[in-house]
């Protein structure tokens, strides 16, 4: 051992981990003030030199919701449980929009940021987790939209919804949304390090998978058709429907549906840590 080598003394050593289910969690909150920067950063740039700004987080899905009332409500005449059309789509496209988002943002987590990852040191789990973060700031946003909704409704028309116990699982419900979108994100990120072909496959993915997730239609509408199963078994589906049931008190939705999401939403962030800390060790070599 040569005598530079024996006087030198690193105060820390950066080396991949060796558990593939080490998270460094420690290391997150370590690096909390750069989460929050990152949080910053994915708020400010998304509607920066933009007109409207954070106006869009309105926009979006009013339009949208405008569009479902004429070609679900009005053209298909499929029902909405009894709940106005109008609260019933808002309520449905603000939760999918939280999923969708945080799912297509974090499945770009290792390609869309190589440049930083290569420069310096911080956890990596510190940017996916700050995509959810920043969006959870926009869906609070939006929620907001769906009280003045129901404001009007029960207002100026007469509507009474059903308040039930379940509205103390709101929490629960946006958290499940947050983890589901964030476990399959990072799946999908590892698999782009390698396979480009799924950057692709994400844009006309997610607009599918919302077909199969009862944002556009009651989960009680689709039980006596024969591609139910496939719906049924979506682990995004309890959530929406739950989410819509615990605001209203209309539609499907029982404990049970929640456990199955509970379980299929550990499952897989289960495989998500497993896979992103695979991949964080030569993810730099194949970027």
């Amino acid at each position: 051992m040569s005598k530079y080598q024996e006087e030198t003394q690193w105060s820390e050593v950066i080396s991949p981990s060796t558990s593939l289910l080490d998270l460094k969690l420690q290391d997150v909150w370590r690096y909390r003030d750069l989460l929050g920067l990152f949080v910053k950063r994915d708020f400010v740039a998304t509607y920066k030199q933009t007109i409207l700004g954070p106006l869009w987080h309105f926009i979006q899905p009013i339009f949208t919701t405008v569009i479902f009332i004429f070609l679900f409500n009005s053209v298909a005449k499929i029902p909405t449980d009894g709940v106005p059309a109008p609260l019933f789509y808002i309520i449905g496209i603000s939760i999918w929009n939280y999923f969708s988002v945080c799912f297509t943002s974090t499945s770009n987590t290792f390609v869309s940021n190589a440049g930083i990852f290569g420069k310096v040191y911080f956890p990596r789990l510190v940017l996916p987790l700050s995509v959810v973060i920043s969006n959870l700031i926009k869906f609070g946003i939006q929620l907001s939209l769906i009280v003045v909704t129901m404001a009007y409704f029960i207002i100026f028309k007469g509507y009474k919804p059903q308040t039930n116990l379940y509205l103390l699982t709101l929490p629960v419900i946006v958290a499940l949304m947050a983890f589901l979108g964030l476990g399959l994100g990072i799946i999908i990120s590892s698999l782009t390090t390698k396979y480009r072909d799924f950057t692709y496959l994400i844009s006309f993915g997610v607009q599918l998978l919302m077909y199969l997730t009862p944002v556009a239609y009651p989960l009680s509408f689709v039980q006596d058709k024969s591609y139910a199963k496939f719906i049924q078994w979506n682990p995004i589906s309890p959530l929406v429907e739950g989410f819509r049931y615990a605001i209203t008190g209309s539609g499907t939705f029982n404990i049970s549906m929640l456990v199955y999401s509970i379980i299929s939403t550990i499952i897989i962030l289960f495989l998500g840590i497993i896979m992103f800390n695979k991949v964080e060790k030569s993810f730099m070599d194949t970027v």
